[in-house]
């Protein structure tokens, strides 16, 4: 396993022979609260990853043992004029699209607190696994903001608008069994298990065909929210891409061969 440092508080391991990527939010003295230079380093991590077509998932982690992250550093926040604030809403909302726009599957390991911006950054991925001592929430309204990290957008499309609508008008923390019940994390693990079974799941799927993954991945992204015929027009356009790739080729003759498939990527 490797590692290679983005700033002093985000970190990417590479595993599986490259294959899985763990990013991880390494700011354990403040819970993993997401300062400007924290999402500076959030940023120019995932511009490497999406860049990095060795990668076939990637698995976003925290190296608090408490918390994932309790969102938005406020001491830093509270500490910025207005100008400064605005000037800083760019850097903050590309550490968040950052995660959301990655290429490849994205899972997230979610243990103790993921709160505001830390629940945001979980939403940002494709599959939350979460252990029984996850707390999950948006709050903003609760200190006179609203969830600006993409929740308003990503929460509606896992649990439908009202029940987004009663979670964040409400700003009420939700544990981990209810969590799970109502789609706002998708895998519950015993405690202490979510890093082990999202890097577990991470290898599964870094399995499977890199040129397939990112399709599928995109065709799931773009068409979402669309008419059924927009949709397939998507999905259309996503098969394509793959349907003469040298993965398909390779995946074809493996399947005849009776092996398991060495992916060129391509």
């Amino acid at each position: 396993m490797s590692e290679q440092r983005f700033g002093e508080w985000v970190a990417v391991r590479r595993h599986e022979d490259g294959h899985v990527a763990e990013l991880v939010l390494d700011r354990p003295k403040a819970m993993n609260a997401v300062s400007s230079g924290m999402a500076r380093g959030i940023v120019d991590a995932t511009t490497a990853l999406a860049a990095d077509r060795a990668v076939r998932a990637v698995v976003l982690t925290s190296s608090h043992d408490r918390a994932f992250c309790v969102g938005a550093d406020l001491k830093e926040r509270n500490s910025l004029s207005d100008a400064e604030l605005v000037r800083q809403r760019p850097l903050a909302r590309a550490c968040y699209t950052g995660v959301l726009e990655l290429p490849m599957p994205v899972v997230a390991a979610v243990h103790g607190y993921a709160l505001g911006g830390g629940y945001e950054l979980a939403l940002a991925c494709d599959v939350i696994v979460a252990d029984r001592t996850a707390v999950v929430g948006l709050p903003e309204v609760s200190v006179g903001v609203i969830p600006g990290g993409g929740g308003t957008q990503l929460l509606p499309r896992r649990v439908g608008a009202a029940r987004a609508a009663e979670i964040i008008f409400t700003a009420r923390r939700v544990e981990a069994a209810e969590a799970r019940e109502l789609g706002m994390v998708d895998v519950l693990v015993d405690a202490g298990r979510d890093r082990e079974e999202a890097l577990a799941l991470g290898a599964r799927i870094a399995a499977h065909s890199p040129v397939g993954l990112r399709a599928a991945k995109r065709a799931l992204r773009l068409g979402h929210g669309l008419d059924l015929r927009a949709g397939l027009d998507v999905e259309d356009a996503a098969w394509r891409t793959v349907a003469f790739s040298g993965d398909r080729a390779e995946g074809v003759a493996a399947f005849n061969e009776k092996r398991r498939p060495d992916w060129p990527g391509e």
